[in-house]
């Protein structure tokens, strides 16, 4: 028996595959968009791909669970109350699917979903591992606050969170300690507040270190889960249908997107996603562009500043970007809002270089605009009197920056400014100036006793 796990890591996303070499045949657990490493896994393993467990319809990507089931036969399993519009088999507490030797069991655990479910691994009659979809994260659990709108069972946080406090104690932490624990996330995924860089667990280990598996009542499990959870994408909600209803197959949806290797003009008033680094981008780019530069960032940021069926263009360097960066638009279920995509060598728009002495100087000349979230904002100021308007935020509230004094933008390592500048830049073209702190944001931290 062998279990195989994949990362994506601009996503946080875990998949994974469970195979029992004595029957070559393979179950895949929560796959990502691409069924491409899943495909080699089991060419490399002479092995079959049989069936596909969805642990719940996810809200931060596009899972391949229908792709793979087109492609292979494979049988996908998901809840029943899922609502899911593909063909599929019902797979909730009672249930077992047998593979050679192995054994996976299914555990009803609401709480970050009404129709979450986690699979529990047994070999040779032993529990060896659990899958635990976005329930149990190493150091956190998912957050309640996702299926408020979205899916056929909607819930209020409220209603989740105290599932998720009896899924956590009653299921999960009932298994042996020895347990292994295989969550879909790790550290920096949206859909937890707390996530661990380690990429697997223990259930021993999470009862002695994770918050959320101490010693506390019910209401006050609640009101911790609930309290200082991240933003929530546009997309969130989107991809939860997607994920109901089961995605096209990758190559065809790419295979509409329209490409180009000479620049276009698009419409006045278009969006455009210039993915381009931002040094080029600054040197001369498209009115209405935002710079969104393919980074470990980019499909969450796309899904936050692009609304579900909001168009735009998608700009490249060369045309051996195209496909790249579709098949990380694709990650998220962007696709078919892709107008076209196209290169650019420069474009008309160019924006100015920050004059850092002046800057250090006189800080008091410029308005300071600081797009961290909140949470980074309490951690470690930088500027005592910037004005605090998180990225997410920016686009709906770029009227409460003031016009009367240069803007300079800044986050806490450069790429979100990237953006956030070139947002604002369209917003004060011809008011005032916008500046791009960058990396040069690293320089500059409060004195302890300013804070």
């Amino acid at each position: 028996m062998k279990i195989q796990q994949f990362e994506d890591r601009p996503l946080a996303h875990y998949s994974y595959a469970v195979l029992d070499e004595s029957v070559s045949e393979i179950i895949l657990i929560d796959p990502a968009r691409d069924i491409t490493p899943y495909l080699e896994f089991a060419r490399n393993h002479n092995a079959r791909i049989t069936g596909v467990i969805e642990t719940h319809p996810h809200a931060d990507f596009v899972s391949s669970h229908l792709e793979l089931h087109r492609h292979t036969g494979a049988t996908v399993y998901c809840s029943r109350l899922l609502g899911a519009y593909y063909p599929h088999t019902g797979f909730d507490d009672g249930d077992e699917i047998v593979l050679g030797k192995v054994k996976l069991r299914a555990l009803n655990t609401p709480g970050h979903s009404p129709d979450s479910i986690s699979i529990v691994l047994e070999h040779e009659g032993t529990d060896k591992a659990v899958f635990t979809g976005d329930t149990l994260f190493v150091g956190d659990c998912g957050r309640p606050d996702l299926r408020e709108h979205a899916g056929s069972i909607m819930a209020a946080r409220e209603v989740l969170a105290r599932q998720m406090y009896h899924s956590l104690r009653n299921k999960l932490g009932t298994l042996n300690d020895a347990v292994k624990v295989y969550p879909a996330h790790g550290a920096g995924s949206l859909c937890g507040k707390s996530l661990s860089q380690e990429s697997s667990s223990t259930i021993g280990d999470e009862k002695r270190s994770n918050w959320s598996l101490q010693e506390m009542t019910e209401d006050q499990f609640i009101a911790a889960l609930i309290s200082d959870q991240p933003f929530i994408p546009p997309y969130f909600g989107y991809d939860v249908e997607v994920n109901r209803k089961g995605a096209d197959t990758l190559q065809d949806a790419l295979a509409k997107v329209s490409t180009s290797s000479t620049p276009v003009v698009p419409e006045p008033g278009a969006l455009i996603i210039d993915a381009r680094p931002a040094g080029i981008f600054k040197s001369g780019a498209l009115p209405g562009s935002v710079n969104l530069q393919e980074g470990n960032a980019f499909e969450t940021w796309l899904g936050t500043l692009v609304k579900p069926g909001e168009t735009f263009y998608l700009v490249a360097e060369n045309p051996e970007k195209f496909s790249v960066l579709a098949a990380r638009v694709a990650k998220i279920g962007y696709e078919p809002f892709i107008k076209g995509a196209f290169v650019l060598k420069e474009g008309p728009v160019k924006m100015e270089q920050l004059d850092i002495a002046d800057f250090k100087l006189n800080e008091a000349a410029y308005t300071i605009l600081d797009i961290r979230n909140a949470a980074e904002v309490a951690a470690m100021p930088v500027f005592r009197d910037a004005l605090h308007i998180p990225l997410h935020e920016l686009k709906e509230r770029a009227g409460e920056v003031p016009e009367e004094k240069p803007v300079v933008v800044h986050c806490a390592g450069g790429y979100r400014s990237a953006a956030g500048s070139s947002i604002m830049a369209e917003v004060l073209r011809g008011k005032t100036s916008v500046y791009d702190l960058g990396e040069t944001v690293k320089e500059f931290t409060l004195p302890v006793q300013q804070v």
